[in-house]
């Protein structure tokens, strides 16, 4: 095959990158862009494409590499693109932020995700889901996404922040992170007025909450926040209201796609999903067996802060890196028979949560709250059936992988 031929081949694979397959299934073209090569940069462009295994790891954990998130924003956008309210919040989240300003941040936010913290949280997590589960047996069926899987992080994560009890309605119909916004693609003017309106909200809202914490403070993690200080200083009011934001998100979107995405793949392997019911001791494994074969989320993005070479490729100061995670959560390189759902599987290590220093803060939270809600739900509901196996609804995103909807009967 000529150097054209191979352009046009992978030119037109990643091009059905944003289609309506991929997003209902994107493991085969992942699996058609590995083969092709595990790590390059595609023809004319600036970036680079990365779906193994072994490449992911390096490049998380390595310090070479960050986001320089502002500087990349205002290259891909102008100079007026924090203008926006939506990606001037993004800009102050430690989920965009290089050291120093990340450790930072995240020192201030990690002791409430710590595991012995959580771990504490078991049986406050387990009335939760009891009292979602009775409610669901007032009826024979509906949206478990909706009606379960999403009010489960929900409430959990407002415990933990400190959001009034008479305030949780207002997050269950959405989050303020939006997968869309932190998709590779350009958003259209509509989708831009509606990231930045729902940015704004949510400034507003954590800001008059932060306020009361300041002049009336309680045992939660916002007044925790509002209260801390390192010895760089506290967190600038900006930096306080965004992260609170993305405290909520790293505690609940990941959460809602894990608990979504892993009944879905499990009433479609049913003897997997016997083998769960048969012996609850495996579910915590199952869990790390679903967020390795359906991640929720997809792919995150580093920039080179330094030349790089890694395997002999030449990578530039200033060059950004897309690692899909959900191609290296299934490398044939690293996992035997990687396409197949196998809850027994060994030492498995999935990179769905990221790496380094910006693995996800709510991991463990997510896990917990997986494990707890699976072995509930079988044990409770027993006939509990999903109903549109074959044609599942996707969210619109390639970023974040979750369900729109997950219709059953229980």
């Amino acid at each position: 095959m000529s150097k054209e031929q191979k352009d046009s081949h992978i030119s037109g694979l990643l091009s059905q990158l944003f289609s309506a397959d991929y997003i209902n299934n994107p493991y085969p073209l992942l699996k058609d862009i590995r083969e092709y090569d595990p790590f390059f940069k595609p023809p004319g462009a600036d970036n680079w494409i990365v779906t193994s295994y072994r490449h992911t790891t390096e490049i998380l954990r390595s310090k070479k590499f960050g986001h320089d998130y502002n500087a990349r924003m205002i290259q891909n956008n102008g100079p007026t693109v924090f203008d926006n309210s939506a990606y001037k919040m993004l800009s102050n989240m430690m989920l965009m932020k290089d050291p120093p300003d990340h450790k930072r941040i995240r020192d201030l936010s990690v002791k409430a995700f710590g595991a012995a913290k959580i771990n504490d949280m078991q049986p406050q997590i387990q009335s939760i889901v009891d009292d979602l589960i009775s409610d669901l047996k007032t009826t024979q069926g509906g949206d478990l996404l909706h009606e379960f899987a999403f009010k489960l992080p929900v409430v959990v994560i407002c415990s933990m922040l400190g959001v009034p009890k008479s305030d949780w309605a207002r997050f269950m119909s959405g989050t303020n992170i939006s997968g869309r916004l932190i998709d590779p693609t350009p958003l259209s003017d509509q989708e831009l007025a509606h990231e930045n309106e729902a940015a704004e909200e949510s400034r507003a809202y954590f800001d008059e909450l932060c306020e009361k914490r300041r002049s009336r403070p309680e045992d939660d993690l916002i007044t925790a926040l509002v209260q801390a200080e390192t010895e760089e200083g506290r967190l600038s009011r900006d930096e306080l209201a965004a992260n609170i934001s993305l405290l909520f998100g790293a505690g609940h979107e990941t959460t809602v796609n894990l608990i979504g995405n892993g009944l879905l793949a499990l009433f479609q392997n049913p003897q997997q999903l016997d083998r769960v019911k048969a012996s609850k001791n495996l579910i915590p494994n199952a869990v790390e067996e679903l967020l390795r074969y359906d991640s929720s989320v997809q792919l995150t993005g580093r920039t080179a802060m330094e030349d790089v070479i890694i395997d002999g490729r030449n990578i530039e100061k200033g060059q950004e890196v897309l690692t899909f995670l959900g191609a290296g959560n299934r490398d044939p390189h690293h996992y035997v028979n990687p396409d197949e759902l196998d809850i027994e599987r060994e030492r498995i290590k999935p990179v769905s949560f990221g790496g380094g220093i910006h693995t996800c803060i709510g991991a463990q939270l997510s896990r917990i709250e997986a494990t707890i809600a699976f072995k509930s739900l079988f044990e409770q509901l027993p006939r509990l059936q999903l109903t549109e196996l074959e044609q599942p609804q996707w969210k619109p995103t390639i970023t974040l992988r979750g369900l729109s909807q997950l219709p059953a009967t229980w």
